[in-house]
Formats: structure tokens, C-alpha cells, sequence
């Protein structure tokens, strides 16, 4: 509850600086006799100013305890802080009291300075110590992580190039001045310490540790890392610390001295080079739509289809045919008549299998498909081969084969493909891994460790006989 009430803190801090500062200018003004007018506003205003000023510091001094910021920055806000809770407090009772006078415009004034001093203190905590003064200094945004490596066989794998991707995506809230989810990564005890999550790096078990299943969450969960405003890391460089973490996470050793994987090489190679940045997908197609017809709308909604716009201002859909009562052929003709809005789609049903796919034929747009639980097999995926533009796809609990998946290989936009339950085995994914680099190849089967905090129910065993 502590750090709950502490969240409020940017909330709450916008208060006290805009009202205090008005006061304090209509305090300041208000000596000259032609703004006496201002005069009746004043006690208000700094009452207010005074009260979300001392809220502000109760808020803050909460939010200081979660760990997530450099301490010694933290206090010195902290007491700025509570110096102007204290000051704005003290200049309330100081204006009832002195009608007239300049004790209160010399407050006002010292005010003022405390308030922004205080602010900048917090923008720092925020947005780094030089988020004022990088723009003067030249400072530009990095976009590409990692530098080019010119001998990379002789570069140490850490201190070349995974300390640079660290800095250049990771330090911003997890460094030396920020500490979000109190873990730091920019030095290697800390690394290995790991945060309030528990071990962020496992040497030796990349799959374990939570810096890869971080990176590997959809940009859609608030728990991916970085988060989805942030600069995010290529498929390369997500392989890069993958790799790094596999053999061992050194800190010492250099390219040559660790075991190259066939599929780690080509990311060593586009080091050497220097990679370049990746067009940033976007997240729905660039061409313009006309509207679903309401006619059609309706019709959708009669056979249990549910159809929601995607995001607001645009036409195109997701479409849930999970509960639809229409036959096959009634299917087909349906998705063929939203074939252009059409970006998300979920056909998880048992009697939906190859014949339904047919349908989806001239559904360029389709970027999301979901076929858990349905009678779709090897022969059916062949109908997928024309989606350009599906990122998604999902065969959970399906009769689909590594070589039914292997026709899908001339897809270039392919980002996630899901296989649990399917009879792809796990002596496939080499080869899957191969035909689609870059892709996340899930195929499930994980097991969640029981824990001493874990509810139990114990039952007695009743004696045979």
C-alpha cells in the first residue's frame, strides 16, 4: 500500500508548481498598487498551493522507498521537497498575518527558486541527470545499439558489445541514476544479482533467465522490456545476449574462445559489419479501407461472429468466429466479404479444417490468425502462403508437421508462431528456427515450479480395508 499511495507522487507534484507559483506571482505583483485587484486571490491560492505541496512530499517521500531511483539523487529532491511544503506553508500564515510589508514577497521570491530547483531535481530522477543540457551538448539519440566491431573474432564479447546494447537501451531505467525494479545492469555484480524479480541473468540457462523472457514478451504486455515507447532490440540483438547468456554469461572472454552456434554466426558477422536498423513494423497496414457495410455488420452479428474495430478511428477489424453458427461454405463467403478490413482472426474450432482456410485466400491484410483446436492439418496451410502480411500465427492443439509448416517458409513478415500441442517435435525447431529466422518458434510444454507461497490442498488418505 506504501508504494501504491507513493504512485501518486506525478500525479499529485503538477499541483503545488502550477498554484504556487501563481501565487507567488500575484504576491510579487501585487506590491505595485495597481494589482491590488490580485490581493483577494492570494490567500486562496497559496492555501492550496500549501496543502497539495505537503500531499506532494507525504506522496513522494512513499514513492522514495520502492528502490527505483539513485538514493543519493532521491534525497536531495526529498529535502527540497519538503522544504517547499514547508516554506509555501509558512508563507500562507506569514501573508494573513502581515498585511503589508515585503517579508512576504522575499518568501515568495525564495520560493519560487526552492520550487524550481525541486523540479529540476525531479525531471532529472525522470529523464537522467543531462536531460537538460543534452541538446546543448550536441547529444544525439542513439539508434543503432551496438558500434561496428571491425576484428570481432578478438572483440570480448561483453565490454564490445553486450555492455554497448545494455547502455544503449537498458541504462536509461536500469543505471546508475534509475533503478526501476530496483535492478541495475550496468555493472556485473549487479547483473548477476538480479532485481526484486529475482535473477535476471542464470548463466548457462538464457531460457530461464528473466532478461531473455522479458525481451521475448508481445510489445502488447506491460511486462515486455524495454517498454513499447522505448527504442526496442532487433531480432539480432535479442540472439546477441540469448547467446551471451548461454555459454555462460563471461564478462572476460573474447568471441573466439566461446562455441559459435551455425545460427549465432551470421549475428556476429552483421556485428562486424555494423548492423543496421530494422524498419520498424507497423502496426497495421499503411493503406486506406472503406467501412464494413452495416448490412454485413449485421448479418456477422446474427450467426454469433463478433466484430470490433481494432483501434479507434480505422476500419479495420478482428473478427471471433469461435461461437459462430454458420455451415462451411456460409464461412468462406463471409470472410470473403470482409477480406479487406480483415486484420485479426480467430477460427478455434473443431469442424473449422482445411476447407475453411479457402477462405482466407484473398485476406492480404491478415496479420493475426489463430487456429488452436481445429481440424486444420499440413494440406491446409498451403492457403496461408499468399498472407504477406501475417505476423501472427497460432496451431495449438492442431495436426499440423514440421513439413506442413515448412510451406510457410516465403513468409518474410512471420514474427511469432505458436506449436504446443502439435506434432512438431522439439528436434524440428533447428530446422524451423533456420527456415524462419528472426521468428519466435513457441512451442509450449512449460512447467511452473510449485513454491512454499503457493496455496495447497491437502486431503487425507483414507486407510484401505
Amino acid at each position: 500500500m506504501q508504494e501504491f499511495f507513493g504512485r501518486f507522487h506525478p500525479v499529485l507534484v503538477h499541483l503545488p508548481i502550477g498554484i504556487l507559483l501563481m501565487a507567488c506571482l500575484f504576491l510579487l505583483l501585487s506590491v505595485k498598487p495597481k494589482f491590488n485587484n490580485l490581493k483577494p486571490a492570494i490567500p486562496l491560492l497559496l492555501f492550496l498551493g500549501a496543502i497539495s505541496a505537503v500531499l506532494s512530499a507525504i506522496s513522494g517521500y512513499l514513492l522514495a522507498d520502492s528502490g527505483d531511483y539513485a538514493a543519493a539523487l532521491v534525497s536531495t529532491h526529498q529535502w527540497f521537497g519538503i522544504s517547499v511544503a514547508v516554506l509555501s506553508s509558512l508563507l500562507y500564515f506569514v501573508n494573513r498575518r502581515a498585511k503589508t510589508g515585503k517579508l512576504p514577497a522575499v518568501i515568495a521570491a525564495l520560493l519560487i527558486v526552492l520550487i524550481t530547483i525541486t523540479g529540476h531535481l525531479g525531471g532529472s530522477l525522470t529523464h537522467g541527470a543531462d536531460y537538460l543540457t543534452a541538446p546543448l551538448n550536441g547529444t544525439k539519440k542513439v539508434t543503432v545499439a551496438i558500434p561496428p566491431i571491425p576484428n570481432i573474432e578478438q572483440a570480448l564479447v561483453y565490454k564490445d558489445a553486450v555492455e554497448p546494447l545494455l547502455q544503449n537501451r537498458c541504462y536509461g531505467c536500469h543505471g546508475s541514476e534509475k533503478q526501476k525494479g530496483k535492478l541495475r545492469l550496468d555493472l556485473q555484480a549487479y547483473i548477476l544479482k538480479g532485481g526484486k524479480n529475482g535473477k535476471t541473468v542464470i548463466p548457462g540457462n538464457s531460457d530461464e533467465s528473466e532478461l531473455i523472457k522479458r525481451l521475448l514478451l508481445p510489445n502488447s504486455n506491460e511486462s515486455h522490456m524495454p517498454p513499447a515507447e522505448k527504442p526496442q532490440l532487433t531480432d539480432n540483438e535479442i540472439s546477441l545476449l540469448h547467446w551471451w547468456i548461454a555459454s555462460g554469461a563471461s564478462f572476460d572472454k573474447k568471441v573466439k574462445d566461446i562455441p559459435q552456434p551455425a545460427e549465432i554466426k551470421p549475428v556476429l558477422a552483421a556485428l562486424q559489419q555494423g548492423e543496421k536498423n530494422e524498419a520498424k513494423v507497423p502496426e497495421l497496414p499503411a493503406a486506406k479501407v472503406a467501412q464494413l457495410d452495416e448490412a454485413m455488420l449485421k448479418r456477422l452479428a446474427a450467426v454469433n461472429i463478433t466484430v470490433v474495430p481494432v483501434e479507434q478511428g480505422s476500419n479495420y477489424v478482428s473478427a471471433n468466429f469461435v461461437n459462430a453458427v454458420t455451415t462451411p461454405d456460409s464461412l468462406v463467403l463471409l470472410l470473403d466479404a470482409m477480406k479487406a478490413q480483415l486484420v485479426s482472426l480467430k477460427l478455434e474450432r473443431s469442424d473449422f479444417n482445411n476447407a475453411t482456410l479457402k477462405g482466407l485466400k484473398n485476406c492480404k491484410n491478415l496479420m493475426r490468425l489463430s487456429l488452436n483446436n481445429s481440424g486444420v492439418t499440413d494440406n491446409g496451410l498451403a492457403n496461408l502462403q499468399g498472407l504477406t502480411q501475417l505476423r501472427y500465427l497460432s496451431l495449438a492443439s492442431t495436426k499440423v508437421t514440421v513439413n506442413g509448416i515448412s510451406s510457410l517458409r516465403t513468409s518474410k513478415t512471420l514474427k511469432e508462431l505458436f506449436l504446443y500441442n502439435t506434432l512438431v517435435k522439439l528436434a524440428d525447431l533447428p530446422a524451423l528456427q533456420k527456415l524462419f529466422p528472426g521468428c519466435v518458434i513457441n512451442l509450449g510444454g512449460y512447467r511452473v515450479p510449485t513454491i512454499v507461497a503457493d496455496t495447497t490442498e491437502v486431503k487425507d488418505v483414507k486407510p484401505k480395508g
